[in-house]
């Protein structure tokens, strides 16, 4: 680390840097004015993963980030390159996830005018990321490499962006990278803990709602112990599934629905909400707090958002691991069971299919069948729609970052490269995409890019010929819908064009032996199954009729 590189590119120089942040996978597509940082992967320990389509280097990166807590990193060219990364940049951003995004650039020369595939990209993603910068000058590329890894793996974690043009990248330089120093989360104020452990100790009906803060603290041991020892009922943003075990005898599961489950009873109930970790940006608190009136504790490693619904009596600011543990010390525990109903009413909905052959498959049934056939340590990458909302309030999570759901941004299309990254993190546990027939088809050419990586992943595709969310927000609210129907190629074919292996689901009793088979299989697998979205209608008006359980 202390040696200086002498009369190197500034290309090289930039990917030792890379290598001295511990990186060890750029995602992405070569172009031209990248070939010099191409150039150097080659002799580098990082290995680069060919792509097929920018936006699915950019998800790799996302998830990678997301698991590991390290930046994740993707790269294109310049123009056209640059704006397919954009939607999973943006993703990352909005999600919290750690990413360095890098795009190559036409020369410092022609920047000043209108020019070939050139538009200024370091504006472009300003409004996308927490860092956006262009090199002009190769001398800063250490400083400017550890500033972005900083940036996007400090708290709130996000994503970064450089601009690389193509001639400071072959210019030569001496230059080493700087050393890697990692800052400590700050300590919670002794006083604001005393006041937030009176506060819970006077509260009658408290409740604790977990973010995905909680996961990026690695503070779900932390966040169990709380819950249990003041004996405070749990609930869970859709990015923060596993933070708390479902069998936690305080777990209530997830609140995000946007209608009035059970969860939203427990909220209506408490007079102390207890947020812990919590990101405005995964449910709105309007929706869980319509009525303001509520005291508000917010424990988090940043100071709250400002919001009309969110008005914070007390915030502990600091190491969310440490703010749990003194205010548990402190806080009188809680007597009773007030909210027990509310976890016995949801777990007697996920059983209610459980043996349920009706076909198309309902939703439920698919769910109850996928958790069957997965280890509890086993991953599932969900994509957006309405496989999410129901994968995010009926599939059980006992382990953080086993059930990966893209609720910030929540972009279509990033189940497939998603799955990808994850299982290159976790190659010793199964790894399952889920996906409706729309997001996969938005990034299903990185099924080459496992393939020839030898990447075994399964794909469930949730089959219903339309854009399935948004004909069920359509029916709800206008009771007819409106061009959200497509057509689908052959799924077991398309599998196998790839090389791959295809199975249809063509009744329900198949799909819990077909989904463990494809589990076993050392290549990529696709589960083609039909759904029955008439369900979605359904738990509408069954939310809307409930009597609250307490």
């Amino acid at each position: 680390m202390d040696a200086t590189y002498k009369n190197v590119k500034a290309a090289e120089l930039f990917i030792k840097c890379l290598e001295a942040e511990g990186v060890e996978y750029i995602f992405g597509i070569p172009g031209e004015e990248n070939l010099d940082l191409m150039d150097a992967l080659v002799d580098s320990s990082i290995r680069f993963v060919t792509t097929r389509h920018e936006q699915g280097a950019a998800f790799m990166a996302d998830v990678y980030g997301r698991l590991t807590g390290s930046a994740g990193v993707c790269m294109s060219t310049l123009g056209p390159g640059a704006t397919n990364l954009m939607t999973g940049v943006a993703d990352a951003n909005l999600d919290h996830a750690p990413l360095i995004a890098i795009a190559g650039q036409a020369s410092t020369h022609r920047l000043h005018k209108e020019s070939h595939q050139v538009l200024d990209l370091e504006e472009m993603f300003r409004s996308i990321t927490k860092y956006s910068t262009r090199l002009l000058t190769p001398d800063v590329i250490p400083e400017v490499v550890r500033k972005v890894f900083k940036l996007a793996q400090t708290e709130k974690a996000g994503a970064c962006f450089i601009e690389f043009p193509e001639n400071i990248a072959a210019m030569h330089l001496d230059g080493k990278p700087m050393v890697v120093r990692h800052p400590h989360p700050s300590e919670p104020s002794a006083d604001r803990v005393s006041v937030a452990a009176e506060m819970i100790s006077n509260a009658r009906n408290p409740i604790i709602l977990a973010g995905n803060g909680v996961i990026r603290a690695r503070a779900w041991k932390h966040l169990a112990e709380f819950a249990e020892k003041l004996n405070i009922p749990t609930a869970n943003t859709f990015m923060a599934k596993g933070a708390l075990p479902f069998k936690h005898p305080m777990a209530l599961g997830s609140a995000g629905l946007q209608a009035h489950d059970y969860v939203n009873c427990g909220f209506d109930r408490a007079d102390v909400i207890i947020c812990i970790g919590y990101d405005l940006v995964e449910y709105h608190p309007y929706l869980w707090h319509p009525s303001g009136d509520r005291q508000i504790i917010h424990i988090d490693s940043r100071h709250a958002e400002v919001d009309e619904a969110y008005d914070v009596c007390v915030g502990v600011v600091g190491d969310i691991k440490q703010s749990l543990i003194r205010i548990g010390e402190l806080a009188t525990p809680h007597i009773g069971h007030l909210m027990r109903p509310l976890r016995d009413a949801l777990i007697e909905e996920m059983n209610l299919h459980r043996d349920d052959n009706a076909y198309p498959v309902k939703p439920q049934k698919l769910i109850w069948d996928l958790r069957t056939a997965m280890d509890l340590e086993d991953i599932v990458v969900c994509d957006v729609g309405a496989h999410k909302m129901w994968m995010a309030r009926m599939f059980r999570c006992e382990y953080p970052n086993t059930c990966i759901i893209s609720n910030g941004f929540a972009s279509m299309g990033i189940a497939v490269p998603g799955a990808i990254a994850a299982k290159m993190v976790n190659p010793e546990r199964a790894v399952v995409a889920v996906t409706g027939d729309a997001g996969f088809m938005m990034n299903s050419q990185e099924i080459e890019t496992a393939m020839r990586m030898n990447i075994a992943i399964v794909i469930l595709i949730w089959n219903d010929g339309g854009y399935g969310l948004i004909e069920w927000k359509q029916m709800a609210h206008f009771g007819r819908k409106s061009n959200v129907d497509f057509n689908n190629p052959d799924f077991v074919k398309y599998a196998e064009s790839f090389g791959a292996k295809g199975y249809r689901v063509s009744k329900t009793e198949e799909l819990l032996p077909t989904l463990a088979d494809a589990l076993q299989q050392s290549t990529l697998c696709i589960v083609d199954c039909p759904v029955d979205y008439s369900e979605n209608l359904k738990l509408t008006r069954q939310l809307g009729e409930m009597v609250s359980p307490i």
